[in-house]
C-alpha cells in the first residue's frame, strides 16, 4: 500500500477523536439551549461588548451623552417648576405615537406627570446612547439598542401599582377588585399555559364552527398540504383561478377567518374561483423536509391539482408572508424552465429581499442559529410558542407588559376576537426547513441574489414576466414594507404596490366596511423607471377604505373572460372529493 493510498483511505475514515468533540459540543449546546429557550448568550455578550468597548474608545460621543444628560435634567426641572404653577403645562417631551402607556388623564397629575416625564426622558437618551457609538458593527448596534428597549419597557412606571395612577385609581374605586380578578386572570392564564390550553376566549372561536366557515371541499392530500376548493357563489365567474399559498408558520384561515372579515369568503362572492394550500402541522417526522420540499409537495403538487380541475386555463397565484417567498421562488423556477402555467402574480407581506427585513433580524446570526438548531435537534422541530415569542418581544410594549398591566392590575379581561384567536393556534417549524430558511434566505440572502438553486440550478426573480401585486403594511414588524417595495428592484415586470394601514396581520386582513382604513397605490409599468420608498409613499395617491377592491379589480384586469364555474374537484371529479373544508390539517396542534 503507498503512502498516496493510505492517505486517502484515512481521509475517508471519520476521525474517531474529532467526532466524539462533535457529539460532545452537540450535547452541551442542547443542554445550554433548553436552559436558555434557545437563545444564545453569546449574541448578546459579543454585542454588549462591541458597544461599551467603542463606547469607552470614542469621548466625543461620551462627552454628547453627558451633555444631553444634562440637558434631560434641565428640561425635567422647568418642566417641574411649570407643572407646580399650572395643571395645564405643556410636556417636556412627548412619547411617541404608538406608546399608549400614559394616555390615561391621571398620569398629568404630581407626582406621576414628573414619573411619566422622567422614564421618556430617560428612554430618549438611552436611545441617542446605543445609536451612532463609532466602530460598533449596524447587527450589533440595532442588538443593544433592541435590547435596552426591552429593560427600560419591563421598567416602565406603568408596570408598577406604587407609580401607576390608573391602577391607584383602580384600586381606591374598587376596594381592591381589581387586584382579586387580576390575580384570577393570571392563575387561569398560569394553569391555561401548563395544561396545554388555549387562552381565555380562544375557544370561542373553533376551526369549522366558528370561523374557517366558507363552503369547499378538500380536493387533494399529500403528507405536507391539503388543498382546498371553494364552492363558487356566482353563476359566472373569472376564467383564471385564484391560488393562495398561505404561510407554513401560521393556519391558513386567517385568510378565512369570520364570515365577515374572511378574505376567501370575499373573493368567491366577487366570481373568482378560490383555492387555498392548508399546511401540515409538522411533527419530528418531518424533521428531514426542506424548503425545496416545501416548494414541491406545496406550490407545485397544488397548481398540478388545480390545473386538473381547471384545465387548460392559468392560474392567479398569491402568496402571504413566507408563502409568497415561497411562491416567487417556484415561479422563478417555473419561468426558467418555461413553464407558463401562472398568469399573474400576488405578494402579500412577502419579502423576496432579506438585507433590511427589521427587527426580526435580530435574532438570526450564527451563534444563534448553533443554538436554535440544538434546540430543535431532539424533537426535530420549533415550538410554535417559542416562535410566537419571538414575534411578541419585537411589539413587547404592547403584547407583553401593557397586556399585563390591563388583565393583572386593573383586572380587565381584554375582549378576545377572532384574529386574536387565531394568532394562538400556533404552528411548527421543521429541523432542516427552519434551518435552511434563517441561513440561506435570512442570512445569505441567497434569493436575492441569484444563489438559490432548485433542482440544482440558481433562479432569479428577475426571469419572471408576470404582472406583479405587491402588499406592505405600514406598522410590519415582520416584514417591513421598505423591504417588500424591494422587488422594485429585483424584477422589471408590471408592478402594482399597495401600501395599506395596519400591521402584518390586521393589514392584510382589511375586508371593505372596516373603518379607519386606508391605502395608496402606484403601478410601475414594466421596464419603467425605478422609484424610491420614500418618494413613492409621497406621490403615490391615498384611499380611504380596503385595498382589497383594488385587488380586485386588478385581478379581474388579469382575467381573460366569465365562465361557468368550475365543478368541485373537476370534470369527471378529475380530483376525488376527499372531505369538507377546513379539512383535517388544520385541525392539528
Amino acid at each position: 500500500m503507498n503512502a498516496k493510498t493510505s492517505k486517502s483511505d484515512h481521509d475517508a475514515r471519520a476521525d474517531p477523536v474529532e467526532e466524539l468533540g462533535q457529539t460532545l459540543d452537540a450535547l452541551a449546546y442542547e443542554a445550554r439551549a433548553r436552559a436558555t429557550g434557545g437563545i444564545s448568550p453569546a449574541t448578546a455578550a459579543l454585542a454588549w461588548t462591541d458597544w461599551a468597548t467603542h463606547l469607552a474608545l470614542a469621548p466625543g460621543k461620551r462627552r454628547a451623552l453627558q451633555t444631553q444628560a444634562l440637558q434631560a435634567q434641565q428640561r425635567l426641572g422647568r418642566y417641574a417648576l411649570e407643572a407646580a404653577q399650572s395643571s395645564d403645562s405643556a410636556n417636556c417631551v412627548e412619547p411617541l405615537e404608538q406608546d399608549r402607556r400614559f394616555a390615561h388623564p391621571a398620569w398629568q397629575r404630581w407626582p406621576f406627570n414628573l414619573i411619566h416625564q422622567g422614564f421618556l426622558l430617560q428612554q430618549e437618551w438611552w436611545d441617542n446612547a446605543t445609536r451612532g457609538v463609532p466602530g460598533v458593527t449596524r447587527h450589533h448596534e440595532d442588538l443593544v439598542n433592541f435590547a435596552g428597549r426591552q429593560s427600560l419597557d419591563m421598567m416602565s412606571p406603568a408596570n408598577f401599582i406604587s407609580t401607576n395612577p390608573e391602577v391607584q385609581q383602580a384600586i381606591a374605586e374598587s376596594g381592591g377588585a381589581n387586584l382579586w380578578h387580576g390575580a384570577m386572570n393570571f392563575m387561569d392564564d398560569a394553569r391555561r399555559m401548563l395544561s396545554g390550553e388555549v387562552p381565555a376566549g380562544a375557544e370561542d372561536f373553533q376551526v369549522g364552527r366558528d370561523v374557517a366557515l366558507t363552503p369547499g371541499k378538500v380536493v387533494y392530500r399529500n403528507r405536507l398540504i391539503e388543498l382546498i376548493q371553494y364552492e363558487p357563489a356566482t353563476p359566472k365567474v373569472h376564467a383564471e383561478p385564484v391560488l393562495i399559498v398561505p404561510s407554513w408558520v401560521m393556519k391558513y384561515y386567517i385568510l378565512d377567518l369570520s364570515p365577515h372579515n374572511s378574505m376567501v369568503r370575499w373573493l368567491v362572492e366577487q366570481g373568482h374561483t378560490v383555492f387555498i394550500i392548508s399546511w401540515k402541522n409538522p411533527d419530528s417526522g418531518d424533521r428531514d423536509l426542506g424548503l425545496d420540499d416545501y416548494r414541491q409537495l406545496g406550490v407545485m403538487d397544488a397548481l398540478a391539482a388545480v390545473n386538473d380541475i381547471v384545465p387548460e386555463r392559468k392560474v392567479q397565484a398569491a402568496g402571504y408572508c413566507l408563502g409568497g417567498t415561497l411562491l416567487t421562488i417556484a415561479a422563478a423556477a417555473m419561468a426558467r424552465d418555461g413553464d407558463k402555467r401562472l398568469r399573474s402574480l400576488t405578494l402579500l407581506a412577502s419579502e423576496v429581499d432579506y438585507r433590511e427585513s427589521g427587527e426580526i433580524k435580530l435574532f438570526v446570526s450564527e451563534s444563534q442559529l448553533a443554538w436554535l438548531e440544538a434546540a430543535m435537534r431532539r424533537k426535530g422541530y420549533l415550538e410554535g410558542q417559542q416562535m410566537a415569542g419571538s414575534f411578541q418581544m419585537l411589539n413587547s410594549q404592547d403584547l407583553i407588559w401593557s397586556r399585563r398591566v390591563r388583565e393583572y392590575m386593573l383586572g380587565k379581561r381584554g375582549s378576545m376576537f377572532d384574529l386574536m384567536a387565531w394568532n394562538a393556534d400556533t404552528t411548527r417549524m421543521p429541523y432542516r426547513m427552519h434551518s435552511e430558511y434563517l441561513r440561506q434566505l435570512f442570512m445569505n440572502n441567497d434569493l436575492a441574489e441569484g444563489r438559490w438553486r432548485v433542482e440544482g440550478r440558481p433562479v432569479v426573480v428577475s426571469d419572471i414576466r408576470l404582472p406583479i401585486f405587491t402588499v406592505g403594511t405600514v406598522r410590519d414588524h415582520v416584514a417591513p414594507w421598505r423591504s417588500v417595495y424591494k422587488i422594485h428592484l429585483l424584477n422589471d415586470s408590471d408592478i402594482t404596490f399597495v401600501l395599506t394601514s395596519g400591521g402584518h396581520n390586521a393589514g392584510v386582513v382589511s375586508e371593505p366596511g372596516r373603518p379607519r382604513r386606508s391605502y395608496q397605490v402606484a403601478t410601475r409599468a414594466a421596464g419603467g423607471r425605478y422609484v424610491d420608498p420614500e418618494q413613492w409613499r409621497s406621490d403615490a395617491p391615498s384611499h380611504e377604505g380596503s385595498w382589497w377592491l383594488a385587488w380586485n379589480d386588478w385581478l379581474a384586469q388579469n382575467a381573460s373572460a366569465q365562465a361557468a364555474p368550475p365543478a368541485m374537484g373537476g370534470k369527471g371529479k378529475a380530483r376525488q372529493l376527499l372531505g369538507d373544508a377546513p379539512g383535517s390539517y388544520v385541525l392539528q396542534r
